[in-house]
């Protein structure tokens, strides 16, 4: 009877803790940390960067974005925005080609963001990251401020 007892007491503590060790994983954000750009896995329709650095930190519902690039020409730019996952517009500081950002999430893996200049959207953009955590691609497409047509995608690797 002790034995039995134990074994109920074990399936109903398994029964809580499982689940729990189950949401506490995938509320992690893949997004999360720092990105360095692969030029040479990258498709570039402009320009391609010389390097671009990405820094992610996610609390919540909420995630700040840092930028480190240095552009074809050799001009370094630095970008940062703090932004919620729901579809709203924020300021993007530093980015001489967008003004805002509504950022969407799409499942754990995936992101959606449309940039505006001047309350106009210029830039539709979707970061997905590999199921191992190691990859992010970012497809990009719009129109930059030159009035070039911006069709990328930006390999980048998780450090």
């Amino acid at each position: 009877m002790k034995r039995v007892m134990c074994m109920i007491l074990l399936g109903a503590v398994l029964a809580i803790v499982i689940p729990v060790a189950r949401v506490s994983a995938q509320s992690s954000d893949t997004d999360s940390g720092t990105w360095i750009l692969n030029v040479a896995k990258s498709k570039f329709s402009t320009a391609a960067p010389k390097s671009e650095k990405r820094t992610y930190e996610v609390s919540g519902d909420t995630v700040s974005q840092t930028i480190d690039r240095v552009d074809s020409e050799g001009k370094p730019l630095h970008m940062e925005v703090t932004a919620k996952y729901d579809g709203k517009d924020y300021p993007i500081k530093g980015n001489p080609e967008a003004d805002t950002v509504a950022v969407t999430r799409v499942d754990p893996y995936k992101t959606k963001a449309t940039l505006k200049k001047g309350g106009k959207p210029v830039v539709h953009s979707e970061r997905s990251v590999a199921k191992d955590g190691k990859t992010m691609t970012v497809q990009v497409k719009g129109t930059n401020s030159k009035g070039e047509k911006i069709d990328n995608v930006l390999v980048f690797d998780k450090q």
